[in-house]
């Protein structure tokens, strides 16, 4: 880079840089934005130039034309003036009289951005007199004689040129003084803004040098005349408080006046004044630091100027009149010596090119007090709205921002305190703020900043002196040491207003200016700032803010006044954000508390400020404050000399209330009255005092020292005292404590203080005036007369003056003497029994003072009981036997006498217990068990309602009955029923049965504990007992725990004969029976015990484990342990089949173990055929079926051969046993290991030599591409190993022709090996993954289904017997045929090659297709292809149905009435029969011989729900062969037997069993129905959650899913409604003859399923019946739920045949309900 430099410096050339003037000039205008910018630059200009005097003058055209031809320019008599709104100048004329130009200035002039060096001169950057080309394009100045005129070259131009040269008028002296500026306006316009205008120049001269006047003249006239008279200055030192960083320590105050004379029409255009805002909170600046939010409020007093208001003007409505006005200004100046370094000071000499000065003023306008009053004053009395010219220099206390900072003249900079400010700041080049963003130039404009701080502090410091002496003079003239209220007020108003002044609010647009300004504000002073308190002039630390509560009794410490605070919030925030002003402080109340004792009043506030403190957080601990807050405080009691002083630390205790004489003895240490008055116990207990109690006072009166010290208050000496002390106590006795009373008591019993008619005595020894048996006791007597009652008497009592005498007195004198009997003592005692003491009582009631009824005297004296022994004369305790009180025959017993309750009360009883009338109901004496039997009975439970059965279980107390007869027994052991009798249990009598249950709590029926004890331990006897006990127990099944029926499943206590006929018994457990009399045991009897004790005594044995028949582990194992014997009681094969279809239905009930030792036992069923008679033919090809003849034998499984290959069987089927031709039964066998014929068969083939170019190769080719698609469209049932599209390659399927073609099939079975050979006419071949080979011989005619049967086998995975006759039938019929029996040939076709055109699209958009595709390709391509054929499958051939896949078909449900139809097929036209089509079948008429009609509302609702499920929709779907599953069952060639199908039936509703197990794990296997519009069928995959087995209903198991709430209460809860689910299933079982053991409910609270086969267990759910079905049966409509039901079953059912959905599920569905449809509709029927 370096290089390239220095190469240009060689070779280049010079060019200058051009400047467009007009645009430099437009963009320096652009930085002005501020208002009157012209008359800013040029008055600043005329202060640079010493001018003293300014004219501006707004000339019209026609002026300027009678000005230049030298007229008159006075304006003429009787011309109007002008209207300043709309009159239009043409010409701005300034004019000063300072300085003329000298030859530098016109150099500078002329240059832009050549400021003025002059460092006194606040011009600097050369730019300001750019400003006049804002108005004009051509400025003229005059100056000295000479001019100036600047121009455009080429008046468009770019470049701006000057002519200078000297005038005509240089010689005028008067002309020469004046400096001019002319400015002729590119476009005429009105005077800009007259009043506006005004009071911009009474705010820019105020900090001007020298200018002292400025005029404004619209053409001759003078609108404004504004003048200046500066005051002299009054030198001030500066306050030695402050630190300075800069100037000369010297400042002085000035005044200066200002006087506006304005033409009454400037203010008519002036605009509305704004209206002065409330002195409040102001906005929030986001800078402005701590300072200036504390003048924000502190700003309210100031120095006042003492400047008299103006009189108010008269307002002259002439628009030339002159309004004139007047403002004072106080003005702070500081001289400021500037010391800088070179380096800075050559920095800003590059910045400004100026030297900066060495000296300088910084000038500060304060209004004061008194002076902005004035000026609010003044401005209210302006004559018209828009107010006065001086308002820009009025304090801003509210800070709006109406004060600026000056240089020179106003910028647009604010200072944020109340006041402008005026010094050398240096500025931005528009002069709007000042310069903070130059680094140098900022250093400059923060120190001058700093100045400005400096000087507002100074001044806030003199002010604030000024009001401490003025308050302190006052305060020394009076006697509480504060002002006269009047001048307080003043002065606080004179600190607020210099509080509010000097708050820094945020500035503008600098937001640094304020903060500079308040930083040094505050930093200017080690010292804090001072304000003024309520008690002077302090330091802002000393004072604290106002606080009511303690206003109240610190009386002595300065506060801020109220008013400041309020008025000033702000500011007061502040100072405490600063730490300047805090609050009161618990050190401050200390501090006072410690140097002035409080009075009362003064004291309860200080009190009062304390609780209050201990309620605003309770959970502080106050205990050290308090005590320092008592050690300090001392009370003043009284006044003068009688003043008393009460420190608080000896306070201890109060008195709350005036029980307590107050003129008695009290001890010091108790708080005043009028002072605990005020608070409640709770807040004098806060201060650690406490109650001055009774108690206390008795104490306190009660010591010696104290009774020593005035006899009349001492209590032993002054009966009038001690009368009066008891009162106290009498009134005061309630509340007390007993430990008090005991306590006082025992002061009391000390001393003689109770006042008697033989002196003070002590209690003990004074009687009550009642205690009046003998005449010489002292006796209580009080001198004022007062009555012995209510609490005296209570009182007296206590403390031991008695109120009887003695009783051992009264037995020894009255009783031993015999003068008085039983009534006559009771009688004495109740006279007396109110003063009875408890001892006493309780004496009465251990004395044996009491005689009983009817026992005579021993040894002459009659023996005495306790009254507690004794029980009250009545007749009911005679009956009952019980010892009698001896009352005697004088007196009548009255129960409700004051005799008997006297008695009761010392215990003699009114009736015996509960336990005792127990005890008399069991009593050997008939009599008294009677009577004691009807009294318990009719004493509950009046008199005994705390009688509980279980408490008198070992008490034989009941009457009752058993097998023997009357006897008593215990509540455990007596039942209310009556048929536990029978069991051997005893029960209540008849008569009292509905008694015992209601009042005593006998239960119905044995615990269940007790009757499996008793089945364990004695048996039924025989089977007519067994039946009744049976019975009875049915009732009674959901009382038995499952344990309980656990155990009593294998308890020995079923009778069943030993042998059929005979007498004998035998007795074995419900586990070893089932259920069922002759007609279930025909056969099963043989191998099981079968009993049947009658519906009801079965269900019992149903729950303790009986079965309805054996499980096929059962069967199963039987079978394998003798097989033979097992047949012979068959019956022989056909039964034994049907036994071996059953283990085939419940196959997957098998155990491992079961299945493993059926593979090796001969226990499978096999078939053999042989010839009838022997023919000698060896071909048995040719034999008919009828020369044939089957063996049957039992054999192993794996000796016997499952026949899938009909050819094969033909040849070897005399060799070989095979299974019988069921796919139930074959699949069975081969689950147990049977294989299948064509696994074992191997075929192989000789050929003669070929017959190349043969035609019939490629019409055979031709004939089978042709046909495919018409075959494989109909079938469905299995996928195709290869594609159509595979095939049509030549590569992948040949055609050969032979000579001779001879098949040859080889068997190697068990020890037999054979082979046989056939001639055959085609034969189909192929290697792995290559070409399928179709071989042909040509020697013999074609047969179609050798060719069909052998490219079946290639095509498919499995093959049927139907493919091969279906694939046959379609080649060897002709396409007119096959068109006229109802294949739609063409359409067929046209979708076929249509579907591999689009394969063929997609592979070439992929992939390209190679010549010989991989045939893996077409199986993985093949369900693409294949896709659509289910949901194209023909309603009849050819045609086209829309139904979904049959591999979902579902089970039939009820969807909601307002579900949308699913989609049917379009109708299919009638067609005409011919011989070769096959029966026409429809939706609406099925195959008659396997689907018959089903009349009334059962066909309409079985069509309609056949109709909505999938699978259903088809009607050739729905006669599907069972064991060859042929979708066109035309020519099958062997058909199922009704019987097969029937039994098959039997079997699938056999398979359904009970749920055995208490918790449900619902396995993925299980058979679901969804409800669901769109997936409406059994998912096989679908699961509930875990079941609980949580009751039984009759025999109905109950189970939940783990969420539902509340399990334990769920059958109580919806009793009535399962109750109708069970009354809607129970008759539908019976329809299907099922067990209702292998019924059970389930209940789930999220999901579809509707019912699932577990294992042969049905589960039906009851939430959706409760959903769709309860309300209608509760109102008695039941058919629809009959309906629904009935075919849910029928699904479930099924399943126990065939687990996935497919055409066998929905045949085997189809006959379930064809087989029970008879019953059904006489149940519908009903």
């Amino acid at each position: 880079m370096a290089h390239d430099r220095d190469a240009l410096w060689a070779s280049g050339y010079d060019e200058t840089v051009e400047v467009n003037q007009r645009a430099l000039i437009d963009k320096v205008l652009a930085r002005y934005s501020g208002e009157f910018t012209v008359f800013r630059e040029l008055l600043q200009n005329s202060d640079d130039a010493q001018s003293s005097a300014v004219e501006i003058h707004f000339e019209t055209e026609e002026y300027l034309r009678r000005k230049n031809s030298k007229d008159v320019m006075q304006p003429e008599d009787g011309v109007d003036f002008p209207d300043l709104k709309g009159t239009l100048v043409s010409q701005w004329t300034f004019r000063n009289n300072g300085i003329v130009f000298r030859d530098e200035d016109w150099n500078r002039l002329r240059k832009i951005a050549e400021g003025n060096p002059d460092e006194e001169k606040i011009g600097a950057f050369g730019v300001g007199f750019y400003s006049l080309f804002s108005v004009t394009e051509e400025p003229f100045v005059i100056s000295g004689g000479h001019g100036m005129q600047f121009y455009w070259k080429d008046k468009t131009g770019d470049q701006l040129l000057v002519r200078r040269g000297d005038l005509p008028s240089k010689d005028v002296l008067q002309s020469n003084s004046w400096t001019t500026f002319e400015m002729t306006l590119r476009e005429q316009g009105p005077v800009p803004q007259p009043f506006d205008l005004t009071r911009f120049l009474a705010s820019s001269i105020t900090f001007m040098v020298h200018l002292r006047s400025v005029s404004v003249f619209l053409d001759s006239h003078r609108l404004a005349h504004l003048t200046k008279s500066p005051g002299v200055p009054k030198e001030l030192g500066l306050p030695k408080v402050l630190k300075k960083s800069s100037g000369s320590g010297l400042m002085n105050v000035k005044t200066t006046r200002i006087q506006a004379q304005v033409m009454h029409a400037v203010y008519d255009l002036g605009t509305e004044k704004p209206l002065v805002s409330p002195v409040g909170e102001p906005r929030k600046v986001s800078q402005g630091g701590f300072f200036s939010s504390l003048l924000s409020t502190f700003t309210s007093h100031h120095q006042p100027v003492l400047t008299r208001p103006l009189p108010q003007p008269r307002v002259n409505k002439d628009p030339t009149g002159v309004y004139t006005s007047n403002v004072t200004l106080t003005m702070f100046n500081a001289d400021v010596d500037v010391k800088l370094d070179k380096k800075l000071q050559s920095e800003l000499h590059r910045s400004t090119k100026k030297n900066p000065p060495n000296h300088l003023k910084y000038s500060l306008i304060y209004t004061g007090k008194d002076e902005y009053d004035v000026s609010v004053d003044e401005e209210k009395s302006q004559p018209v709205s828009c107010g006065s010219v001086f308002q820009g220099l009025r304090a801003d206390l509210n800070g709006t921002g109406q004060a600026h900072v000056f240089i020179g003249h106003a910028t647009g900079q604010t200072t944020g305190i109340g006041g402008h400010m005026a010094s050398r700041f240096i500025p931005t080049v528009e002069r709007e703020s000042i310069d903070l963003v130059d680094r140098n130039v900022a250093i400059w404009n923060r120190e001058l900043l700093y100045v400005g701080g400096y000087l507002c502090r100074a001044a806030y410091e003199m002010e604030l002196e000024n009001i401490r002496m003025l308050w302190n003079e006052a305060a020394s003239n009076t006697n509480n040491f504060h002002p006269d209220p009047q001048l307080s007020d003043w002065l606080r108003d004179r600190f607020l207003h210099v509080l509010k002044f000097f708050t820094f609010h945020a500035s503008t647009p600098s937001s640094d200016v304020a903060r500079f300004l308040e930083a040094a504000f505050f930093g200017c002073s080690p010292l804090p700032l001072k304000v003024l308190a309520t008690t002077g002039v302090h330091d802002a630390s000393d004072v604290r803010a106002p606080d009511p509560m303690f206003s109240l009794f610190l009386k002595h410490l300065p506060v801020l006044p109220a008013p400041v605070l309020s008025s000033a919030p702000i500011a007061i925030r502040t100072l405490q954000n600063k730490e300047l002003i805090t609050d009161i402080t618990f050190s401050d109340v200390l501090a006072q508390l410690r140097q002035h004792p409080l009075n009362e009043e003064e004291l309860v506030a200080c009190l009062k400020w304390w609780v209050g403190v201990g309620q605003q957080d309770p959970t502080h601990d106050t205990t050290r404050a308090r005590t320092e807050l008592l050690n300090v405080t001392v009370l003043s009691l009284g006044s003068g000399k009688d003043a008393r002083p009460i420190p608080l630390l000896m306070v201890r205790y109060f008195i709350h209330q005036r029980m307590i004489p107050l003129d008695g003895p009290l001890p010091d240490t108790l708080m005043p009255l009028s002072v605990t008055k005020h608070f409640t116990q709770e807040q004098l207990r806060s201060f650690g005092w406490r109650e001055f109690s009774i108690l206390e006072w008795i104490q306190h009166i009660f010591r010696p020292d104290v009774m020593n010290a005035n006899p009349v208050q001492d209590v032993t000496r002054s009966s009038e005292w001690a009368e009066r002390v008891l009162a106290v106590l009498a009134r005061t006795w309630p509340s007390l404590s007993k430990e008090s009373h005991e306590m006082i008591k025992a002061t009391l019993t000390q001393n003689s203080c109770i006042p008697t008619s033989s002196g003070l005595q002590k209690p003990q020894l004074a009687y009550f005036p009642s205690a009046n048996i003998f005449n010489d006791l002292p006796v209580v007597t009080f001198t004022s007369g007062g009555a012995l009652k209510g609490n005296m008497e209570k009182l007296l009592s206590f403390v031991g003056v008695r109120k009887h005498v003695d009783l051992q007195v009264v037995f020894d004198r009255m009783v031993k003497t015999g003068d008085w009997t039983i009534p006559d003592l009771i009688t004495h005692l109740v006279t007396i029994q109110s003063t009875l003491i408890p001892d006493e009582i309780t004496k009465l009631q251990m004395t044996s003072a009491f005689s009983k009824e009817g026992e005579k005297a021993l040894s002459g004296k009659k023996p005495r009981y306790r009254a507690s022994d004794l029980y009250e004369p009545s007749v009911t305790n005679r009956q009952l036997g019980l010892p009698i009180i001896d009352w005697g025959e004088k007196t009548k017993w009255r129960s409700n006498s004051e005799e008997a309750k006297l008695l009761h009360r010392l215990g003699l009883r009114k009736s015996p217990p509960l336990d005792l009338t127990v005890k008399l109901c069991a009593s050997s004496e008939p009599d008294i068990r009677s009577a004691a039997f009807k009294y318990l009975i009719d004493s509950i439970p009046s008199r005994y309602p705390d009688y509980r059965r279980e408490n008198f279980g070992h008490v034989a107390f009941i009457p009752a009955v058993n097998e023997f007869g009357h006897c008593m027994g215990n509540p455990n052991e007596v039942f209310a029923s009556s048929q536990w009798k029978v069991l051997g249990f005893s029960v209540v009598e008849d008569a009292i049965r509905e008694i015992a249950v209601s009042k005593l709590g006998l239960k119905e029926h044995p615990p269940a504990t007790r009757i499996v004890a008793l089945l364990e331990k004695t048996p039924p006897y025989d089977q007519n007992i067994a039946r009744r006990w049976f019975e009875i127990l049915a009732g009674h099944v959901a009382d038995f725990s499952s344990s309980q029926l656990s155990i009593i499943s294998g308890l020995p206590i079923v009778p069943t004969q030993v042998e059929s006929g005979s007498q004998a018994l035998r007795w074995l457990s419900p586990s070893q029976c089932y259920l069922g009399g002759a007609s279930k045991g025909q056969f099963h009897s043989k191998l099981f015990v079968f009993v049947d004790f009658g519906p009801s005594a079965n269900s019992f044995l149903s729950a303790c484990g009986s079965k309805q028949e054996p499980s096929v582990e059962e069967v199963a194992s039987i079978l394998v342990a003798d097989p033979r014997r097992f047949y012979d009681l068959a019956g022989g094969y056909e039964n034994y089949l049907v036994e071996l279809r059953n283990l085939a239905v419940n196959a997957r009930l098998l155990s491992t173990g079961a299945l493993a030792r059926m593979k090796v036992s001969p226990i499978l069923l096999g078939f053999r055929r042989q010839r009838k008679s022997r023919k000698e033919s060896n071909k048995a090809l040719d034999l008919d079926e009828d020369d044939w003849e089957l063996l049957y034998d039992l054999r192993k499984p794996l000796d016997v051969v499952i026949a899938d290959d009909t050819n094969a069987y033909q040849m070897f089927g005399e060799s070989i046993y095979t299974a019988p031709q069921e796919d139930l039964v074959e699949n069975f066998y081969a689950t147990l290991g049977s294989k299948r014929l064509s696994a074992i068969v191997k075929e192989d083939y000789r050929v003669g030599s070929e017959m190349k170019h043969n035609k019939s190769a490629a019409d055979a080719r031709a004939l089978l591409l042709e046909r495919l698609p018409l075959f494989l469209h109909e079938h469905t049932h299995t996928r195709t190993k290869v594609s159509l599209n595979w095939l049509s390659n030549q590569e992948n399927f040949k055609v050969r022709v032979f000579g001779k073609l001879t098949v040859v099939k080889s068997l190697s079975f068990g020890d037999n090996t054979l082979k046989r050979e056939q001639d055959a006419s085609a034969a189909a071949k192929r290697s792995g993954y290559g070409p399928i080979e179709l071989w042909l011989s040509g020697s013999t005619q074609m047969d179609m289904y050798e060719v069909a049967t052998s490219l079946c086998r290639l095509l498919f995975e499995t093959v049927k017997v139907n493919d091969a006759l279906l694939f046959m039938t379609i080649l060897s019929t002709d396409l007119k045929a096959l068109k006229r029996r109802g294949y739609n040939v063409d359409k067929i076709l046209r979708q076929q090659q249509n579907d591999r055109k689009s394969v063929e699209a997609a592979r070439g958009r992929s992939t390209p297709v190679p010549a010989l595709p991989d045939p893996r390709m077409s199986q993985s391509l093949e369900p693409e292809t294949r896709s659509l054929s289910p949901s194209h499958r023909a309603r009849l051939p050819g045609g086209w149905d829309t139904s979904p896949p049959k591999a979902i078909a579902s089970k039939p449900f009820l969807p909601p009435a307002s579900a949308p139809p699913l989609i049917t097929a379009p109708p299919v036209p009638p067609r005409q029969s011919t011989p070769d089509a096959p029966p026409q079948r429809t939706a609406e008429n099925e195959d008659v011989g396997r689907h018959p009609m089903i009349p009334n509302v059962v066909n309409n609702t079985l069509q309609n729900i056949r109709r909505k499920m999938p699978g259903f929709n088809s009607s050739s779907e729905d006669t599907l062969n069972l064991s060859q599953g042929s979708p066109d069952p035309r020519t099958p060639p062997t058909v199922t037997p009704q019987s097969n199908i029937r039994s098959n039936v039997a079997m699938a509703i056999k398979g359904c069993r009970p749920e055995e197990g208490k918790l449900v794990h619902n396995r993925r296997e299980m058979q679901t129905i969804k409800e669901s519009l769109d997936e409406g069928y059994c998912d096989v995959s679908g699961h509930v959650a875990e079941l609980d087995h949580i009751g039984v209903m009759g025999t109905m198991k109950i189970f939940i899913t783990r969420g539902v709430p509340e399990p334990h209460t769920f059958v109580a809860k919806k009793h009535d409604s399962l109750a109708r689910f069970i009354h809607i299933v129970t008759p539908l079982a019976n329809v299907y003859g099922l067990p209702m053991t292998a019924l059970h409910i389930f209940y789930d609270l999220t999901g579809g399923l509707i019912a699932f086969n577990r294992n042969g267990s049905l589960f039906l759910n009851y939430r959706f019946f409760e959903a769709w079905h309860d309300q209608d049966v509760k109102n008695g409509d039941i058919k629809q739920a009959y309906i629904s039901w009935y075919f849910t079953l029928a699904h479930e059912i099924a399943h126990n045949l065939v687990q996935p959905h497919n055409s066998e599920h929905e045949f085997y569905f189809s006959a379930l309900c064809e087989a029970h449809i008879e019953k059904f509709t006489q149940l519908l029927s009903q």
